[in-house]
C-alpha cells in the first residue's frame, strides 16, 4: 500500500515537473506578432499576471503566480512597457520581469546643448514634442518645484546619456536630468561657490558661457578668468554666444548686428551675467567657473585653430585681433587660389 502511494505521489510530481518544463519552454500563445504590454505604476505581481492573462499571453495564470512566488520575482515588479515577441517563452517573460527589462529610449545630452537641441532629441524619441517642451521649460510651478531661480531650466539639464522608460511623464524625465546636475554639483562645489560669492544660477550661467566658448579643455580656466576679471572690474562680459541666444542657432555665424542687438542675454549691451544659462554646461566648465586660472587676462580672440590668444590689455588684444584677421585673409586667398586652380 505504501509502495503504491509512493509511486502515485512520484508520478504526480513527475507529471507536474514535466508540465512546468513544457510550459516554461513553450512559445507564448501570441502567434507571429510582437506586442507591448504596459504594467502601470504601483502594480503588484498578481495585477501584472491579470494583465498578461487578459491579453492572452499566459496559458496558466496560476503557474505564473506560483513561479513568481518561488523565484521571488513577485516581491517587486518594475512598471513600464514590456516588449513581448513571437519567439518568447514563459521563462523569457519571467527573466524580463526579474530584470525589469522595460522599453527605454536612450537620449544623449552633450556638453553645450541648448534647450532647443534637447527638445529636438526628445521629440525624435516621441517623449514630448518641442512646443510642449518649450512650455514645460518655463513652467513656474515646475521651476519652483526644482528650486530653479532662472527663466527656464536651460543649463540645469546635465549632459549625460539617459535611459527614459516609455510612458514616463516628460516632467519626470526632465527631473531625472536636473537631479543628475544637482548630483554632480555636489557639496564641495557648492561650498566653493559660497566662497567666491556665486549662486548656483550664476555658476551655471558662467559655466554655460565657458562651455560655448572653449574648444580645448586647458583653456576653460583661462576663459573663466577673463570673465571673472571683467566682472570684478565691472566691465561688459562681451561673450559672443550670448548675443544670439534665443535668436538663432549657436551654429550660425555671429554678425556685428548680433552684437548690437538688445536682448536680456546679450552681454555686449547688458552688465554682468545674463539672467540664466545659455546651454547645458559639463562638469569641466562648472569647475572652471568655480576655479578660474590665476591670471589677469581681460580679452581673448580666436587663434583660428580652436585655441585662443589671451591678452591683458587693449593694445595686446588689438594686435591679436589684427593677427587673426590677417590669418583669415590669407586663408581666404589660399582658398581662392585653390579654387581657381
Amino acid at each position: 500500500m505504501l509502495k503504491k502511494i509512493y509511486y502515485t505521489i512520484t508520478g504526480i510530481v513527475a507529471l507536474c515537473f514535466f508540465y512546468i518544463i513544457i510550459q516554461l519552454f513553450a512559445p507564448l500563445p501570441i502567434g507571429n506578432k510582437n506586442i507591448e504590454i504596459q504594467i502601470p505604476k504601483g502594480s503588484t505581481f498578481r495585477q501584472a499576471a491579470e494583465i498578461f492573462s487578459k491579453e492572452k499571453i499566459l496559458r496558466d495564470k496560476n503557474l505564473f503566480l506560483f513561479l513568481g512566488r518561488i523565484t521571488g520575482i513577485d516581491r517587486k515588479i518594475r512598471a513600464g512597457y514590456y516588449s513581448i515577441y513571437s519567439s518568447m517563452n514563459l521563462l523569457d517573460l519571467l527573466k524580463a520581469l526579474r530584470r525589469g527589462q522595460i522599453i527605454e529610449y536612450e537620449i544623449t545630452i552633450v556638453e553645450g546643448d541648448s534647450l532647443s537641441e534637447i527638445a529636438q532629441k526628445l521629440e525624435e524619441k516621441n517623449i514630448i514634442n518641442k512646443e510642449e517642451f518649450r512650455k514645460l521649460s518655463t513652467d513656474k510651478n515646475l521651476l519652483a518645484y526644482f528650486k530653479i531661480d532662472a527663466p527656464s531650466f536651460e543649463g540645469y539639464i546635465f549632459p549625460d546619456t539617459y535611459k527614459i522608460p516609455k510612458g514616463m511623464e516628460p516632467s519626470e524625465a526632465i527631473g531625472m536630468m536636473i537631479n543628475k546636475m544637482r548630483e554632480k554639483f555636489n557639496d564641495d562645489l557648492k561650498k566653493r561657490a559660497d566662497e567666491i560669492g556665486l549662486s548656483e544660477k550664476e555658476v551655471l550661467t558662467l559655466a554655460s558661457i565657458i562651455e560655448k566658448e572653449a574648444a580645448v579643455d586647458e583653456e576653460r580656466p583661462l576663459i573663466s578668468a577673463v570673465y571673472h576679471n571683467r566682472l570684478r572690474k565691472k566691465m561688459l562680459l562681451q561673450a559672443d554666444p550670448t548675443s544670439i541666444y534665443g535668436i538663432k542657432s549657436m551654429n550660425e555665424k555671429i554678425t556685428y548686428d548680433d552684437l548690437k542687438r538688445h536682448t536680456p542675454y546679450n552681454t555686449y549691451v547688458i552688465k554682468g551675467l545674463p539672467p540664466g544659462p545659455i546651454a547645458s554646461p559639463g562638469l569641466k566648465s562648472i569647475k572652471a567657473a568655480l576655479y578660474p586660472a590665476k591670471v589677469d587676462y581681460l580679452y581673448f580672440v580666436s587663434n583660428n585653430d580652436r585655441t585662443h590668444v589671451f591678452s591683458k590689455n587693449m593694445d595686446e588684444h588689438l594686435r591679436a585681433v589684427k593677427e587673426y584677421r590677417n590669418k583669415k585673409k590669407l586663408e581666404k586667398e589660399d582658398t581662392g587660389d585653390n579654387n581657381s586652380g
